[in-house]
């Protein structure tokens, strides 16, 4: 296969390694091709218009036959963090459909990546997925190589926010006894280079290949050296045998952004040692120049590039597959539902663009511009229900994308310089939206703020009345708020 201007398909290409993977490839002059259910979400990526869209879902044979027609190479880069009765049986059959039009389509290659794990024991739901997946798209007729990585870590990555929120928040932390596991983390961008590397590999190749930094630590001992990198005192970590995964998840659910959903399969991949057991894909793809990343240069990376605002995707801008996705109606009283809203208007002096600035600029180290305690309140009850919390914050403080995760909502669209529409994620008895819009009067601007919440059954009724006396101690305010520090902006810009 040509290493230069292959047609290329990537399946996940809306999560953390896919994106980035995405932006390679097409520096490397590849022609890319991309499967999603809502291309929406594309809308504000960087590379969105070099790419070839298909809008569809993997489990449909007619979307896969579509997508993998011409295709030289497939990037299989799907996982689920959901859970649940039929989990590992929905893992199955898409990548069953995915092999199989590959196959029937003659692509030449499948490039995977799935889990690290040793032989010989018993493994948890997802990471025993993640091996069933690699099986099929081996068997599949079609060259796979699956590549089986440990804890990845890079700006943004999962397993990286929850080694940074764990030190950063607990200097003494009692712990399970899996934080002295054996653990052999990479860089994202060692994974990267595998994956692209890939493409390279002799026809024949059908395999799996671990991929590792060579440099073997226990997550204490990583904990530890992400604290002395952030300028942190060592932390105290007191291993102890009686926290269970579900407790673990719990306990990580609380203190750090990672919601249970995602923290107990990150959890249960730490149960046993993680280590390569054979370096067999050096005969294959040679070591980078100057070796590959060790685990203290990595987290240095991920400190310089959220330091400097340059994350380039992120845990967060992937949505959980049991996250409902449909978009807010465009009328909602006339869309057949029971409908709730809170309507806030506010005339500004500042000029719509300084109004806007303030409007993309919400949440994360931002704030929401109202009642801060209720707000923290909020998160930290969603996270005791097992929700996603307030703390997932933003990928950048300045600039939003179609799709990405801010705070507990999602960004469902983006009319720059117009209106911003969010999405709920957090726990409530029904879906919710918060929409704020920005309009030119005169020579100042109009702020409008609308929440909408579609309530299920009488809980979703009940909630809505019991949060209904906290509107004018929230709503208001921010409304208010958000003016006025559109307001000082622009008075500190004529300054």
């Amino acid at each position: 296969m040509n290493s230069h201007g292959s047609v290329i398909l990537v399946t996940g290409a809306t999560g953390y390694i896919g994106g980035r993977l995405v932006s390679r490839l097409l520096n490397e002059g590849h022609t890319v091709r991309v499967v999603v259910r809502t291309p929406e979400k594309l809308k504000d990526v960087p590379w969105a218009e070099r790419v070839e869209v298909v809008q569809g879902d993997l489990q449909d044979p007619e979307t896969m036959k579509a997508a993998c027609e011409g295709v030289d190479a497939l990037y299989y880069l799907v996982h689920s963090m959901g859970s649940g009765r039929g989990f590992e049986r929905r893992e199955s059959s898409i990548a069953a459909t995915v092999a199989s039009a590959a196959t029937s389509a003659g692509v030449g290659r499948i490039i995977y990546l799935g889990g690290l794990h040793p032989d010989g024991v018993a493994l948890s739901t997802h990471m025993r997925s993640r091996t069933e997946v690699g099986r099929i798209l081996l068997e599949s007729g079609t060259p796979t190589i699956a590549f089986q990585a440990g804890v990845v870590i890079g700006s943004g990555s999962a397993s990286f926010e929850m080694i940074r929120h764990l030190a950063d928040v607990l200097p003494v932390m009692p712990a399970p006894k899996w934080v002295l596991n054996r653990i052999e983390p990479i860089a994202v961008r060692d994974v990267i280079q595998y994956l692209i590397g890939a493409l390279g590999l002799p026809a024949g190749v059908n395999r799996t290949f671990d991929i590792g930094s060579r440099e073997v630590l226990t997550y204490a001992e990583m904990m530890n050296q992400y604290a002395e990198a952030a300028g942190l005192p060592r932390r105290t970590i007191l291993a102890l045998p009686v926290l269970t995964p579900r407790l673990a998840g719990h306990w990580v659910n609380l203190v750090t952004p990672i919601p249970r959903v995602m923290a107990m399969p990150l959890i249960e991949s730490l149960q046993h040692d993680a280590i390569t057991a054979e370096h067999d894909i050096d005969e294959y793809i040679p070591v980078p120049d100057g070796g590959l990343t060790g685990y203290r240069t990595a987290v240095d990376l991920a400190l310089g590039k959220m330091r400097g605002g340059e994350v380039e995707t992120s845990w967060a801008g992937a949505s959980s597959s049991d996250a409902v996705a449909d978009p807010l109606p465009s009328d909602p009283q006339w869309a057949g539902h029971t409908v709730f809203t809170d309507l806030q208007t506010y005339r500004s002096s500042a000029p719509a663009a300084a109004l806007w600035n303030v409007v993309e600029g919400i949440g994360g180290e931002n704030g929401w511009y109202s009642w801060p305690v209720a707000w923290a309140a909020r998160g930290w009850m969603d996270k005791l229900v097992g929700g996603v919390g307030l703390r997932r914050g933003r990928r950048d403080a300045d600039e939003l994308l179609t799709g990405e995760a801010l705070d507990f909502w999602r960004v469902e669209e983006l009319v720059r310089g117009e209106r911003l529409r969010l999405r709920a994620e957090m726990k409530v008895p029904g879906r919710a939206w918060l929409e704020l819009s920005v309009e030119p009067d005169g020579t100042g601007s109009t702020y409008r703020q609308r929440a909408v919440f579609f309530p299920r059954g009488l809980s979703g009724r009940l909630y809505w009345l019991a949060v209904l006396p906290f509107h004018n101690f929230i709503f208001k305010p921010m409304a208010r708020n958000i003016a006025r520090a559109a307001e000082a902006q622009a008075a500190r810009t004529a300054d």
